[in-house]
């Protein structure tokens, strides 16, 4: 376990939660290697669907910069880091489980890079986004920039990251980055919503629909259509049949 990264879960549904409130929840580089583990901890125990929070006031501020100047002093440090940090994006990305972000207060840097590997992103009012690779001097991951390019578009990217200025929830609306976005009052409540909706529904369906977008994308093809062949043999085809069949609501077990 992570004293940052810690895990729960409520029924179908798993929960990641950053906790480093006094420092908007950075995260160290022992708490970049400890988000795929808790990814797969999660979905072991059949989590149906992720939601990623942040503790207090913030969603997550990225990388604790503090101590970059022993994990990130010189360009062969700075590679291990740079590793830990594609492998935490990797693990949102790759999930078998639809991922959701509940972002509030600061999303920015690293923080921003976790927001754009989930799949669906709801912010609250108070919620800023920025990426201040450009007044660090340090250049941001590939894979990661794939999941910004992914969510707002080449320009927007370019802009987000070539003024490194922040921007508040409506501009990330109007972007495409956010699906929607809600009182702060109301955000992990509406995230549980949404959560307990998916997970309600065909897990491999969601499985075989995450692979075939990111085929859609680029992503591997051959998974993609392994996943989508699976669902016609599973049980839970026959359930949502039988379901639609006898006008009940379908109860899935994902086989």
């Amino acid at each position: 376990s992570n004293p940052i990264v810690s895990i729960s879960q409520t029924g179908d549904i798993g929960l990641i939660t950053f906790s480093n409130p006094g420092k908007h929840n950075a995260l160290n580089q022992d708490s970049w290697l400890a988000l795929p583990r808790a990814v797969r901890a999660l979905i072991g125990a059949h989590a149906r669907v992720l939601i990623v929070r942040g503790d207090g006031s913030s969603f997550c501020v990225g990388a604790d910069i503090s101590e970059f100047d022993s994990v990130r002093r010189n360009e062969e440090t700075a590679r291990v880091y740079e590793q830990a940090n594609a492998d935490a994006f990797a693990a949102l990305r790759h999930a078998q489980v639809p991922v959701i972000a509940a972002i509030k207060g600061y999303c920015l840097g690293g923080g921003f890079g976790i927001a754009a590997a989930c799949d669906i992103r709801i912010a609250a009012t108070s919620a800023t986004f920025g990426v201040p690779a450009a007044r660090l001097g340090l250049a941001y991951p590939v894979d990661a920039m794939a999941d910004i390019v992914t969510a707002i578009g080449a320009q927007n990217a370019k802009r987000i990251l070539f003024a490194a200025e922040r921007f508040d929830a409506p501009d990330m609306l109007d972007m495409g980055f956010l699906s929607e976005i809600v009182e702060d009052d109301e955000l992990d409540e509406r995230a549980m919503a949404l959560a307990t909706t998916i997970s309600e529904l065909a897990p491999l369906t969601h499985r075989a629909t995450k692979a075939a977008i990111a085929a859609a994308l680029g992503g591997d093809k051959g998974l993609a259509d392994a996943l989508g062949s699976a669902t016609f043999a599973s049980a839970d085809y026959g359930e949502g049949r039988a379901a639609f069949r006898d006008k009940r609501k379908p109860e899935f077990d994902g086989r």
